[in-house]
């Protein structure tokens, strides 16, 4: 049974979003993906949305640009958690998308993430999932020391090399 649901309102997004998929295969999750629309299809999204919790998902990411009206929307139908991912556009970078998922109404929150973010927004659902699961939590402790590990490795790296050969 899927624990998150990735949502998107284009498939311009998969690109993106995709990245959200994968950070959850890599913490073994469950997740259901799906592209719908906000505007062109509220009746699905209303669906989809008010029978998430029911289908077993704890954790909604979703992904909108420009109006970005699909996190607000799911938001205001799935009591648990939402994170949205504004997307970038070629007309105002994604700051519109970020702008409107940023700026909920009193009562309908949606954590959100940077632009093109989904990957953090998957780490995000993991550690809210991670609540009350101590695998979980374990494996999210060993991808923060992975992390960690290359960081020093590229340091000692910058080190023996110098900058001017870090590069080549």
């Amino acid at each position: 049974m899927a624990k998150v649901g990735i949502v998107m309102g284009s498939d311009s997004d998969m690109a993106v979003m995709s990245k959200a998929a994968a950070v959850l295969e890599e913490f073994g999750i469950d997740y259901e993906m799906r592209i719908i629309s906000a505007h062109r299809e509220p009746e699905e999204l209303v669906s989809w949305a008010k029978g998430a919790e029911e289908r077993g998902i704890r954790v909604i990411i979703a992904g909108a640009g420009m109006a970005a009206a699909l996190p607000g929307m799911v938001a205001a139908l799935f009591p648990l958690p939402v994170i949205g991912v504004p997307m970038s556009s070629k007309a105002l970078g994604g700051t519109d998308a970020l702008y409107s998922i940023v700026q909920m109404p009193s009562g309908i929150p949606v954590a959100t993430v940077a632009i093109d973010g989904s990957k953090n927004a998957a780490i995000l659902a993991a550690r809210i999932l991670a609540v009350s699961d101590p695998e979980l939590l374990q494996k999210i402790r060993d991808y923060g020391e992975e992390g960690r590990k290359s960081v020093v490795a590229k340091d000692a790296r910058l080190q023996e090399t110098g900058y001017r050969n870090y590069t080549k």
